[in-house]
């Protein structure tokens, strides 16, 4: 019998959208970033996102399934992890890091916590900071066939010009689908227009970052100096895929709004203060976690209540 026939109380299920209809619209939508990081880097980018996503959907199946439970890989949520995760690689990894970083993110992030719904963090992201950790020289290592030498963004912390109009292409060095700033706003206006997402957290972390970058960056609101910084380091593709994320985000609006704001503060402080010229992956872990305390100060008070009292 279909989950919407079920007998329960209300408020009842109305709607037609599913988690694996949401979960595949946002695989769609992270095609085009894909493509073109399988264009820029060649065959590399492609066979370490095939094993990646393997990696991600076999650890779920195996689990459920020695665990005696249902298992949910229809509902595309782990092809969207593993996805998510092959493009915050370099190109030049070695295949077991995308096995590694998979097992990591289901097992270890998703389902130890209780599967869909229930993890703390973005097990994508959370998966990335720990091969960042685990890796270093691996995960920095973005020379290649193609590119050689510092990021785009590497080069902007040393005082060296860079190639803007490239940056937002993607014909630069990266992750697999961080550099092609086109891309990954074609891929975000389909979950816009599908409804999917919507601009509260991903407007208000694009803005704040670039406030900040402004202030604090020493290049004032200089247009290349900003297009550049938002163009590199995968904010495009934290902002719109990642900060996004349904079980990690705030659920109220005003929480949302604040969420995004802190991201965007994060990033600038990560990037321009920091010891690296990248930060997204740690600031949304970090604002994963103050996601409880967000929803708390942003929870609408009950109609008649007043400072937690009946007025």
């Amino acid at each position: 019998m279909s989950d919407l026939m079920k007998v329960s109380s209300n408020p009842h299920v109305r709607s037609k959208v599913t988690t694996s209809s949401i979960m595949l619209a946002v695989v769609i939508a992270l095609l085009p970033a894909a493509g073109f990081g399988i264009y820029n880097f060649g065959i590399d980018a492609l066979i370490l996102i095939v094993i990646t996503v393997a990696s991600t959907v076999f650890t779920e199946f195996a689990y459920e399934k020695l665990m005696n439970k249902k298992v949910t890989i229809g509902d595309y949520s782990a092809v969207v992890t593993g996805l998510l995760l092959a493009l915050n690689l370099p190109s030049s990894a070695p295949w077991w890091i995308g096995v590694i970083g998979g097992v990591f993110a289901i097992l270890v992030v998703k389902m130890l916590f209780g599967g869909l719904g229930q993890n703390f963090m973005n097990p994508a992201l959370a998966a990335r900071c720990f091969l960042l950790i685990s890796f270093t020289s691996i995960m920095a290592n973005f020379e290649c066939d193609t590119y050689t030498g510092a990021t785009p963004l590497a080069a902007i912390k040393d005082g060296e010009a860079v190639d803007v109009l490239s940056m937002m292409i993607g014909k630069t060095s990266g992750t697999i689908g961080e550099t092609s700033m086109i891309a990954i706003v074609l891929g975000a206006c389909f979950l816009i227009l599908l409804g999917v997402i919507d601009l509260r957290i991903s407007g208000c972390y694009i803005v704040s970052f670039i406030v900040f970058a402004g202030l604090f960056g020493g290049h004032g609101f200089e247009p290349a100096y900003i297009c550049a910084q938002l163009a590199g380091g995968g904010l495009m593709l934290g902002a719109f895929f990642m900060a996004t994320d349904y079980v990690t985000r705030p659920i109220t609006k005003n929480g949302q709004y604040v969420y995004g704001i802190l991201l965007g503060i994060l990033t600038g402080i990560f990037r321009i203060f920091g010891p690296s010229s990248e930060g997204v992956s740690y600031a949304i872990i970090i604002g994963n976690l103050l996601v409880p305390l967000i929803e708390k100060m942003t929870l609408p008070k009950a109609f008649g209540m007043k400072g937690g009292k009946r007025a």
